[in-house]
């Protein structure tokens, strides 16, 4: 198959596309991170831990990137306590998981969501050159921020975290979540390609086999870029339009 020139170089032997949607398709990671803060902040008010280094509050690009970015609810609570050394009970990781959800829905529905005009470029590009695509989220909200960005019809499969849970998916950097989508799409993965912006997520496109796996850095911040990339990305961007050509730039 010859692509458009509309698309570069690099999806010349891609076949379909899989993408995760919170900070890759939706300009939504900032509002889950900003939940999580507010959750995790006053659980540590409230049950400061022993070492006093330890009671520091939550950092929403740091914290966030390295310990909840990519992964389900409960484990992203379970890794972020378990950071501070907090030995948290079952029930304790449900409730600061709850807690999150609730500020995370208050926030999406009082402030709403958009796409990043680069991504719906590219996903665009790729429909226009016979190229399914998929958008995978370990978020069982995934369907409404792509529905109120207005871009769910773009997307031939959505296996989102309520998807998952009930198919027993195990969460990134397993690659279950993504290889089911390319399933759907009816491409094996060694044909299929992946776009992350989590470490967990560019893990999980490498660790099913994935032909490509694009890292997407916005925050272009510290080693961001090579953590990305020594993680599992074959290449890393800071928006997804550099991937079109440059005669459709």
């Amino acid at each position: 198959m010859e692509h458009p020139s509309a698309l570069a170089p690099q999806w010349n032997d891609v076949r379909a596309v899989v993408f995760d949607t919170d900070g890759v398709i939706t300009d939504s990671a900032k509002v889950h991170a900003a939940a999580w803060k507010e959750a995790f902040d006053a659980y540590l008010r409230a049950h400061p831990p022993a070492d006093p280094e330890q009671r520091r509050p939550f950092d929403a690009r740091d914290d966030y990137l390295r310990h909840v970015d990519g992964k389900s609810r409960l484990d992203g609570a379970a890794a972020f306590l378990a950071s501070r050394r907090i030995d948290a009970p079952d029930e304790t990781v449900r409730e600061v998981a709850a807690d999150k959800e609730r500020l995370f829905t208050e926030r999406l529905r009082a402030h709403g969501i958009e796409a990043y005009p680069g991504t719906v470029r590219l996903v665009r590009a790729l429909r226009r050159a016979g190229i399914p695509v998929a958008a995978a989220s370990a978020s069982r909200h995934a369907g409404e921020l792509l529905t109120r960005a207005g871009v769910r019809d773009l997307f031939d499969v959505l296996v989102d975290g309520g998807e998952a849970a009930r198919l027993g998916l195990p969460g990134k950097p397993k690659p279950d979540l993504f290889l089911t989508a390319a399933d759907r799409l009816g491409v094996p993965a060694d044909r299929a390609a992946v776009v992350e912006d989590a470490v967990a997520g560019v893990e999980a496109g490498r660790n099913g086999g994935f032909a490509l796996v694009v890292g997407v850095d916005r925050t272009a911040a510290g080693d961001s870029a090579g953590r990305l990339r020594r993680h599992g990305a074959d290449l890393v961007v800071t928006d997804l339009a550099e991937l079109l050509s440059e005669e459709s730039t």
